[in-house]
């Protein structure tokens, strides 16, 4: 099978889940990855957003188990479906989390919209290929799909729709926030751990060489030089020509397995992912390895 042909056939309005799986451990699964840990960083530039996750401490006393819980808890429908009894589970634990807290619609539908439109602006910029047509309209169909399991209500309909949600609502409420700029600094410090320590200087001038400004005005960061934003860009688009070289990856890449995901070395339990009031009251038997499924429903 060719690496741009294994969504081709698949309808965007009925098999929107296939697709988008195919795309997040097939064919784009480290760009995925990436774009979404950027489009997370982008909400903490929205006062009520930051401010909230800075007063639950979750992503500055323990940034590496937040950052986990949070993959884990999205892939888990991604992988086994959302009618599943797996994927029904994370999706359960993700609405306690944000029942914990007034959050409100406005910014709940705002996050989701990061997730439609970051990683498509990454693809489209650091990707081996473009989305078709019918990928993109797949990512939206699985998001609005997942919007609706956690009660987000006026969902945008489709890409064009999110894309001016997302860019609207920023211009609106992007701002510096003490909280948000803690959070900030503590993703980006997580993020820098992932690769050697001599190379921590040069992955913090990386990420916010991939930053616009708006972004960065909204957290105080340096704007990086014209000669940093062209050897960082430069380089995502050089690795971008040599996976589009290598032959289709056969093997799905799963998050659970990234090394980056260092919380559960002997697996985890789905019930015990994520923060809880005045600690986790669910009386647990120890956690099995995770188990990954092909199956999906929506």
């Amino acid at each position: 099978m060719g690496k741009a042909t294994r969504n081709r056939g698949l309808d965007p309005e009925t098999q929107f889940h296939e697709i988008y799986r195919n795309l997040s451990v097939f064919d784009f699964p480290w760009d995925i990855n990436q774009a979404l840990s950027f489009a997370l960083f982008r909400t903490y530039a929205v006062p009520s957003i930051g401010r909230l996750l800075d007063k639950t401490r979750a992503f500055t006393a323990d940034t590496q188990k937040r950052y986990d819980d949070t993959s884990l808890l999205l892939e888990v429908p991604l992988l086994d479906g959302f009618d599943s009894g797996r994927g029904k589970s994370a999706i359960r634990r993700i609405n306690q989390m944000h029942r914990m807290y007034d959050i409100t619609n406005d910014d709940m539908r705002y996050v989701l919209s990061t997730f439609v439109v970051v990683p498509k602006r990454w693809i489209d910029d650091y990707g081996w290929r473009k989305l078709t047509d019918d990928e993109v309209t797949a990512s939206v169909n699985y998001y609005r799909a997942l919007g609706r399991h956690m009660g987000i209500k006026e969902i945008p309909a489709d890409y064009r729709a999110f894309e001016t949600l997302m860019d609207a609502y920023e211009h609106e409420h992007f701002a510096f926030d003490e909280g948000g700029r803690r959070v900030a600094d503590a993703t980006k410090s997580l993020l820098a751990s992932f690769y050697p320590k001599p190379l921590a200087p040069a992955i913090d001038v990386f990420s916010r060489s991939l930053m616009d400004d708006a972004l960065l005005e909204s957290f105080r960061y340096r704007r990086p030089g014209r000669v940093a934003r062209l050897l960082s860009i430069g380089g995502l688009k050089a690795r971008a020509r040599v996976v589009a070289a290598l032959p289709a990856r056969r093997t799905p890449q799963y998050v659970s397995e990234m090394q980056r995901i260092r919380s559960y070395p002997n697996g985890f339990d789905i019930e015990k992912l994520g923060t809880f009031a005045g600690g986790c009251p669910v009386r647990h038997l120890p956690a099995e390895p995770a188990q990954h499924s092909a199956a999906a429903g929506s």
